[in-house]
């Protein structure tokens, strides 16, 4: 008959090696979502529903629910990733002692979760949400807490997503652009931006005001500005297919940083530019496509050539394809960080 003790040993020598071998993962997984720029934070429960307008929360009862759904926590969410791998040594004990119970068919109780949108965030069982992920668990039971919002929410999301979907149900609520004129679409990649917009509608609905010398009602000026201001330069981005050269963003992005340009070159230039005009230059001195970044390093070495511009000493060809910044319209978002379309945006 076998010792309890040593049986009991090769348990604990078993469970410590498999909270090595997943806090070995959970690292190399940091490093390949960095490396890709993927983000691989769990979602913190209290900064989600500080984003979101809340409509109110009620228990929903005992559920099984799919482990990779589970993407947030209450608590813990420094102390695993996006996948519930371990980041932090202090909680070994604890994955330990789960890991243990799993092996000898402990029945451990269900967790505890709220769940927004389509994913969920762990209350109570974090570490049991760990172990069972590291096992190729695919669900758990959990009592859920559902917590009701409008905004779409999936396990892709990430808190600038969310920020940036709360920015469009405002803007969209303020402005009710979508009863005035249902087909249209305004859609930003960038958190902070929809303020913008905002303005936009201010400033023509002042100028509509001086042209009718009348007060305008705030749904005239959304109605003057999409179909006056808007629209004409978002055909102008979708004709001349200026948005390819910009991966990733869209026609309203493209919009807000064409109206910034057309400004530059017209007070740069002194001199009335068409937005078409505008449109082209702008792709042509940002886009992000290998050609266009080999077009600007040519055009740049032909200004060294004629002696119009000073090589340092250690530049490299990459540095001929940076943009000095002088013509780049630059935007804040909502962490202070700045937006450029050469701006890594995670």
């Amino acid at each position: 008959m076998s010792d309890p003790g040593e049986y009991s040993s090769n348990l604990k020598q078993i469970a410590d090696s498999e909270f090595d071998t997943a806090l070995r993962r959970g690292f190399w997984r940091s490093v390949l979502n960095w490396f890709n720029k993927r983000n691989n934070n769990l979602l913190p429960f209290d900064e989600v529903r500080k984003v979101l307008p809340i409509h109110g929360q009620y228990y929903a009862g005992l559920h099984e629910i799919q482990l990779d759904k589970v993407v947030g926590s209450v608590a813990r969410y420094n102390d695993f990733d996006r996948a519930f791998l371990p980041r932090q040594r202090h909680i070994r004990q604890r994955w330990i002692n789960i890991d243990i119970a799993k092996m000898t068919d402990v029945v451990l109780p269900p967790i505890e979760v709220y769940k927004i949108g389509e994913i969920y965030f762990v209350k109570d069982g974090n570490h049991r949400v760990s172990v069972a992920r590291d096992k190729g668990q695919v669900f758990i039971d959990a009592q859920v807490t559902e917590i009701a919002t409008q905004v779409k929410v999936t396990k892709d999301t990430d808190i600038n997503t969310l920020i940036r979907e709360q920015e469009r149900l405002e803007f969209f609520e303020k402005t009710q652009l979508l009863t005035i004129r249902p087909a249209a679409r305004v859609e930003l990649s960038i958190p902070g931006q929809y303020g913008k917009l905002l303005e936009h509608i201010s400033v023509h609905r002042w100028f509509m005001g001086e042209r009718w010398q009348r007060p305008v009602p705030y749904p005239d000026a959304v109605a003057g500005w999409y179909d006056e201001v808007y629209l004409p330069l978002a055909k102008v981005i979708e004709e001349q297919k200026i948005l390819k050269g910009f991966p990733g963003r869209t026609v309203s992005d493209l919009y807000l940083w064409v109206i910034e340009h057309l400004w530059y070159l017209r007070t740069q230039y002194q001199k009335d530019v068409s937005l078409i005009e505008a449109a082209a230059h702008f792709a042509r001195e940002f886009s992000r496509t290998p050609r266009s970044r080999l077009n600007r390093m040519f055009s740049k070495l032909a200004e060294i050539m004629a002696d119009q511009t000073s090589v340092e000493i250690g530049m490299l060809p990459e540095d001929l394809m940076i943009d000095g910044g002088e013509n780049q319209p630059k935007t804040k978002n909502s962490s202070g960080e700045s937006d450029s379309p050469d701006t890594e945006n995670g």
